[in-house]
């Protein structure tokens, strides 16, 4: 594969999908073709999916299945296609969100985070993944003052606290792939931050 894989991590709230169109205007600028997905998502069924993961009440592993099950076809059908001519690939969320989400706050075992994942992936990993960093308090304040939030932004602070330290941990875990970012600086600062990370692997 000739693409590279850049994946945006963090709570909600911690404002990673605002740089978004600032990370893709850095890679276009240097010559590349820029795919821009999400997940869940990023395919007709995906979407589908994702409605059912962001608002249907459900149990913790049947999230977890959903999610791999959504990511399958993600990374068939979008990613590794994307990646084999040549193209960026920027996920709003990836698999570390399902090891943050449905295994730190929500208490699913990681064995089967790691078997789904070798399932689905293999040895397929992200070339960078850009972690949103923020204070829970933050991530709160701001949830507040957001669109109407979906049942994961419903959640209480210990839900976010589980949350970031599971993001953290695996930050720790992975220190050559994960790329820390205070997200509680200004939007300049932020930006500035992402476009000295993004450029080294362009």
């Amino acid at each position: 594969m000739s693409g590279k894989f850049i994946t945006l991590e963090g709570m909600d709230g911690a404002g990673k999908s605002t740089h978004i169109p600032h990370i893709i205007a850095i890679l276009q600028a240097q010559g590349h073709e820029v795919i821009s997905t999400r997940e869940p998502g990023g395919t007709s069924l995906g979407e589908r999916l994702r409605e059912l993961v962001l608002h249907e009440p459900m149990r913790a592993d049947t999230e977890a299945l959903l999610m791999f099950a959504a990511r399958q076809e993600h990374i068939e059908c979008v990613i590794k296609p994307a990646l084999a001519r040549g193209a960026y690939v920027l996920s709003d969320r990836f698999t570390d969100a399902t090891y943050a989400y449905q295994c730190g706050a929500k208490g699913v075992a990681a064995n089967k985070i790691e078997a789904l994942e070798q399932w689905v992936q293999g040895d397929f990993q992200p070339d960078l993944t850009l972690l949103f960093d923020v204070p829970v308090e933050v991530s709160v304040q701001r949830l507040r003052a957001a669109r109407s939030p979906d049942k994961f932004e419903r959640e209480n602070a210990d839900f976010f606290s589980r949350i970031r330290q599971a993001y953290l941990q695996r930050a720790a875990e992975n220190p050559v792939r994960f790329r820390v970012i205070d997200a509680n600086k200004t939007l300049a600062e932020v930006s500035k931050v992402i476009e000295g990370i993004v450029l080294t692997i362009c």
